[in-house]
Order: C-alpha cells, then structure tokens, then sequence
C-alpha cells in the first residue's frame, strides 16, 4: 500500500488560502453577533458577557470584566444593562455571602440559541458533508486557533 506524500507546495498553498478566508468568516460573526446584540437591546460587550456566562456558568461581575476584557466599572455598567434587558440576574454566592454572581436568565439563553438557531442549524447542515476525520481535523484547527488566540490577548495586553 502507497502512502500519500503531501505537495508541500501545494499546502502552503491550500494553507494560505485557508488564512485567507478567515477574516470574511470572522467578519460575518461578527456582523451577526452585533445583529442580535442590537435585537436583544445589549451592545457587542454585553453580548461577550452573555456567551462568557454560558460557556463559564455564574461568577462575579470582576470575572466577567476580565473574561470580556473591560475595566471593572464598565463590568458594571455591563450587568445593569443585562439585567434592565432580563438577560442576567444577581444572586447570591452559595459559597460566600458578602459575594454576588451574576447568572444568565433561562430566558437571556432562550432568546440567545433562537437567535442562533439558524446559524446553527446551517453549520451542521455545512458539517454532514464531512467525515469523521476531516471533523477531527477541523477540531484540531479551531482549538489550535483558540488557543492562539488567546495567547495573542494575552501578548497584546501584555506590550
């Protein structure tokens, strides 16, 4: 059985062409993020906070300012403006009394995944056309690029 040599060439190419491509796709999200932010009467940051929340659970509004990257005071203003818009609430902490978590509302996250439903519903639609290993593939390349995200925040907050 032959294995399959790879063209370098031709992967740097397909790889080029891939970065190429990222930021219509990045551009795009972020248009429908701001759309439904707008919709849910939140703005883009507030919106941040929300998918920090469901993906982290509860915290503190001092978390959250960092999850997001905003100051403290702008963390503040950020969960009244989520609260007024029945998006999140404040509760006590379980663990520590003097503490408050800020939580998303059933209904913050109802309105959120109706909002996305089509999206989602078209990314597994783009998805069924992929086997197994090009999945694991593309899994491989998002958490890598996650991962180098987070690193550039990291390295731009940092200089």
């Amino acid at each position: 059985m032959a294995m399959h040599q790879e063209n370098p060439t031709e992967v740097r190419e397909l790889a080029s062409q891939v970065v190429d491509r990222l930021p219509d796709w990045i551009t795009h999200l972020i248009r429908i993020n701001a759309m439904v932010a707008a919709r849910m009467g939140v703005v883009t940051s507030d919106f941040h906070c929300l998918h920090a929340l469901q993906q982290g659970g509860p915290t503190t509004s001092g978390v959250l300012a960092e999850r997001v990257g905003i100051t403290p005071g702008s963390a503040t203003r950020m969960v009244d403006r989520l609260a007024a818009a029945g998006c999140v609430t404040r509760v006590p902490d379980p663990h520590d009394r003097r503490r408050v978590l800020i939580e998303p509302t059933t209904e913050g996250l109802e309105r959120i995944n109706a909002y996305y439903a089509g999206l989602t519903a078209r990314t597994h639609a783009d998805l069924a056309d992929f086997d197994d290993d090009e999945l694991r593939t593309l899994l491989r390349f998002i958490e890598r690029s996650l991962h180098s995200a987070v690193a550039e925040v990291d390295r731009l907050r940092s200089s």
